[in-house]
C-alpha cells in the first residue's frame, strides 16, 4: 500500500524557517514587529490595492469588515448558497443576516442574474465568494451594487492572486477578505487580510481590531473593539510565504495540468472548470462527475481513502445547515456540490503520486 497522500501540505522552506526565526530572536513576537508592517504593504502591492490590514483568521477578517462597514442587525447580506461556512457565519455573528443566491455553472461563484431579485430595503451588501480559486463574476456583479448602491465585500479567502477581467480579486470591491489557513495558497498556519482602497475605512479597521484603543491615549477606548490581531511570528511567515507566491502559483498550475492530462480521456469528469473571462488560480483540484448521485459521490471518496488518498467533498449548501431557517431556490447549487469532490494539491505533490490517484479513480470509474 502507497503511503498515505494529504489532501493539502504546506510548502515550508528554508527562507520561511529563517523569517520566523529572525522574528523569535527579535523577541517581538506578539502583535508588533517588522513583519506585520512589510506583509500588510506587500500583499496590498500584490493585490494592487492601497491598503491591507491583517487579522488572525480570515473569518474574523469578514467580521471585522462588517462591523466596520456598519452592517448589523437586521441587514442583509447577498452571498451564494455554496462557500465555506463561514462566510455565513461571520455575517450571523455581526448580526446581519446571509441571503442565499445561486452560483453560475461554469465558475461555481455568483451568478449575477440571481441577485436582482432578492435586494430588499434591508440589503446592505453582496459578497461574492470566489471559490475555489476561481473569481465570482465581478462586473455585472459590480454594477448591480452601484445600481443600487450596495456595498461589495469579496470573500477571496481562497483565490490569492485570480483574476476577474484582468483584474485582481481583492481589489474590486469596498473591501476583501483572505484567509492564510494551512491548507491555502500561502499560509501564516492561522492568520487573514482584508484589503481596501479607502482611506477611512483602512483606519476604522485599524481601530477596531486593536480593541478600539485611541492611538493619542493608551488604555482610552472609544468604542467595542476587538483583538484581532495577527502576530509579528505568523506574518514573518507571511512575508516569506509573499516572497515565493509566483512559484507557489506555477507549480499548484502544474499539478492541475498533470490531473488534466491524466484524467482527460475519463468520460463525465471534469477539473476545475474555467470561464472565458477569467484568470483562476488553483486553490484545490476540482473533479465533477456529471450524472452521479451525493451517495456514488461519497462513495468514491471512501474508495480513495481506503487507497490511502486524501479527498473532500465540495461544501455543503449553507442554508442545509440545521441551525439557519432558509430554503432558498438555487437548483444549480443543488447540483453542483454533490458531484465535486478534491483531490490532492499541494507543493511537492509528485507526478508519480499524481498517478498513482488517477490510476485508481480509473479503476473505480
Amino acid at each position: 500500500m502507497r503511503p498515505f497522500i494529504p489532501i493539502s501540505k504546506p510548502s515550508i522552506t528554508e527562507k520561511e524557517i529563517s523569517f520566523v526565526t529572525t522574528a523569535v530572536e527579535s523577541t517581538w513576537v506578539s502583535s508588533l514587529g517588522e513583519y506585520i508592517n512589510t506583509f500588510e504593504a506587500e500583499f496590498a502591492k500584490f493585490c494592487g490595492t492601497k491598503y491591507a490590514v491583517s487579522v488572525f483568521n480570515g473569518t474574523v477578517a469578514i467580521h471585522l469588515a462588517l462591523e466596520a462597514l456598519n452592517i448589523g442587525p437586521g441587514d442583509e447580506v447577498i452571498m451564494p448558497n455554496l462557500s465555506f461556512i463561514a462566510t455565513a457565519n461571520a455575517v450571523m455573528h455581526a448580526g446581519a443576516i446571509p441571503v442565499f443566491a445561486d452560483i453560475e455553472p461554469g465558475s461555481l461563484g455568483l451568478d449575477p442574474n440571481d441577485i436582482e431579485s432578492r435586494i430588499t430595503s434591508k440589503t446592505k451588501a453582496i459578497m461574492p465568494v470566489h471559490l475555489y480559486g476561481h473569481p465570482a463574476n465581478m462586473q455585472p456583479i459590480m454594477r448591480l451594487a452601484a445600481k443600487h448602491n450596495l456595498l461589495v465585500i469579496e470573500d477571496a479567502a481562497e483565490a490569492h492572486g485570480a483574476k476577474a477581467y484582468g483584474q485582481v480579486v481583492g481589489s474590486f470591491g469596498k473591501c476583501a477578505t483572505f484567509s492564510f489557513y494551512g491548507n491555502k495558497i500561502i499560509t501564516t498556519g492561522e492568520g487573514g487580510m482584508i484589503t481596501t482602497n479607502d482611506s477611512e475605512l483602512n483606519e476604522r479597521l485599524r481601530h477596531l481590531r486593536d480593541h478600539a484603543m485611541l492611538k493619542e491615549k493608551r488604555y482610552w477606548h472609544d468604542m467595542l473593539g476587538y483583538n484581532y490581531r495577527i502576530t509579528n511570528l505568523q506574518a514573518a511567515l507571511g512575508c516569506a510565504q509573499l516572497e515565493r507566491i509566483d512559484f507557489l502559483l506555477a507549480k499548484r498550475q502544474e499539478v492541475l495540468d498533470t490531473y488534466r492530462k491524466l484524467l482527460k480521456d475519463i468520460s463525465g469528469i471534469s477539473l476545475n472548470k474555467h470561464a472565458e473571462w477569467a484568470e483562476p488560480t488553483c486553490w484545490l483540484v476540482c473533479m465533477e462527475m456529471e450524472g452521479v448521485t451525493e451517495s456514488e459521490r461519497d462513495a468514491m471518496l471512501v474508495y480513495l481513502k481506503e487507497n490511502n488518498i486524501d479527498s473532500r467533498p465540495y461544501f455543503y449548501p449553507m442554508s442545509m445547515m440545521p441551525y439557519i431557517d432558509q430554503k432558498p431556490n438555487t437548483p444549480v447549487v443543488f447540483n453542483t456540490y454533490k458531484i465535486g469532490l478534491n483531490l490532492p494539491t499541494y507543493i511537492g505533490l509528485t507526478e508519480d503520486e499524481i498517478e498513482y490517484i488517477c490510476d485508481t479513480i480509473k479503476k473505480y470509474v
